[in-house]
């Protein structure tokens, strides 16, 4: 790989890191620009002008569009331009997000929508030009693939934040590739020689987590029969992956943050600062500014692991990757070629990249095990394809033929979901993001199980 320090491009609109590994020609990385002014409310006039593919609107410091208006939530919405156009979506916030008069939690945007955060409005207007995204060169990015340009996108955020200490958050749905990606940035950086360390903080029960993170004494409470050494220390002069960073108690996360801030931790049962040289990547399915919104996650903390933020495409958004990650999984499974000739059947391919995919890559690979099991490719849950949308009954109200496509897409994505995570109702309601006991009486509305959770 090139070494040397990025360079900067500048380019109207703002100024863009560009990477020698990096194709800044690439048509495939090009965005069309978009403008956001304000025309009522507190910061009335304000103008704000993309160079990226998103915008993130909110009170707080930390947003790309700040406005100064206590009606409006620290992280209130979210702005982001893909192939389908401009989509906002609301982060929970307080007052809600409303568009052209209705309230949303996802809304296309069409030029001249105007976007109702509290007292504030904001015009929404497309531009005439285009940003240039930066692309990874390759359609490989240590244990990762993809050609398309969404991922070669975030090979190129993760390139650049191999080359320096900066905390890194990864955001994505389960499958999608976090873990790969944060040990792909430490095995290019150079603490590539020095331990990396996982530590799941929705995997271990909340009495234990801060042992497991800082260590403990000998007798620090029951059961502490001997001395241990937390993460941070084992990681020392490596990387420790702070995996579902949002799953952390928040009475522990004050204790992360002086960690974080210091680079000192004590062991429980001790008042010994130790200090510690770790390089610190996390990684959450939640989006934690929506947390921070519902006060769950702490903002300073939020502020501290989000130096660089790397949204982890879904599957779904990336199809045209699915036959290059199918040759690779094939040739992990050690598939036959007879085998991998099923599976790469042009039919077959076609129904996988219409496919939802809730569990992602994950899923995928799953599909491809089940095959090799079986020898027969499973059903996979399939999308209409985007040329042939369901038919419209103009003949009755607006509101029941909006129910009827609502109600059928909730059909179908629940039974992938519930594919996708062998029938747990607790492992697919983390997946989807939704409470457990709501997601209970959801599918009991589709016919799909119990009404209530009965761990309730």
């Amino acid at each position: 790989m090139a070494s040397g320090p990025p360079k900067r491009a500048a380019q109207s609109g703002g100024d863009t890191l560009t990477h020698p590994g990096a194709r800044p020609d690439d048509s495939a990385g090009m965005v069309r620009r978009f403008r956001i002014e304000l025309v009522e409310g507190p910061a009335k006039g304000a103008v704000w002008d993309s160079s990226a593919d998103r915008c993130s609107i909110g009170s707080s410091e930390g947003n790309d569009l700040v406005v100064a208006d206590a009606t409006v939530s620290r992280f209130h919405c979210e702005i982001r331009i893909d192939d389908a156009g401009a989509r906002v979506r609301d982060l929970r916030s307080h007052n809600g997000t409303v568009v052209d008069g209705v309230h949303v939690i996802e809304a296309l945007l069409r030029t001249g929508s105007l976007i109702r955060l509290g007292k504030t409005v904001a015009r929404f207007e497309f531009g005439t030009e285009h940003n240039r995204l930066p692309l990874w060169e390759e359609a490989r990015f240590g244990a990762l693939s993809g050609a398309s340009a969404a991922m070669r996108a975030v090979f190129a955020l993760l390139s650049r934040s191999a080359e320096r200490d900066v905390t890194v958050l990864l955001e994505g749905e389960t499958g999608t590739g976090k873990s790969q990606a944060a040990r792909s940035i430490h095995e290019r950086s150079a603490r590539r020689d020095r331990p990396f360390v996982v530590v799941d903080c929705g995997a271990i029960h909340g009495n234990l987590i801060e042992s497991e993170l800082f260590g403990h004494a000998k007798g620090a409470f029951t059961g502490a029969g001997e001395q241990r050494i937390g993460a941070f220390e084992e990681a020392s002069g490596g990387t420790i992956f702070l995996d579902e960073i949002g799953e952390l108690p928040l009475d522990l996360q004050p204790k992360l943050l002086r960690a974080l801030e210091a680079r000192e931790i004590r062991r429980l049962g001790t008042n010994t600062p130790r200090s510690v040289d770790v390089r610190v990547i996390a990684a959450t399915h939640r989006d934690l500014r929506a947390e921070v919104n519902a006060g769950r996650f702490r903002a300073d903390l939020y502020f501290r692991i989000a130096v660089v933020r790397i949204p982890m495409p879904p599957l779904r958004q990336r199809p045209e990757d699915i036959p290059a990650l199918l040759d690779d999984l094939l040739a992990s499974l050690h598939a036959t070629p007879d085998e991998a000739a099923t599976l790469r059947d042009p039919r077959v391919i076609a129904r996988m990249t219409r496919a939802a995919w809730p569990g992602n890559v994950r899923e995928l690979r799953n599909y491809v095990e089940q095959y090799l099991v079986f020898r027969a490719p499973p059903p996979v849950s399939e999308l209409a394809p985007v040329s042939a949308p369901p038919p419209v009954d103009a003949s009755v109200p607006y509101a029941q033929a909006r129910d009827r496509v609502l109600s059928d897409f909730e059909r179908r994505y629940f039974e992938a979901l519930l594919r996708a995570h062998d029938g747990k109702v607790s492992r697919a309601a983390a997946a989807a993001g939704l409470d457990r006991r709501y997601l209970y009486r959801l599918l009991h509305r589709h016919g799909l199980g119990p009404e209530r959770d009965p761990e309730a």
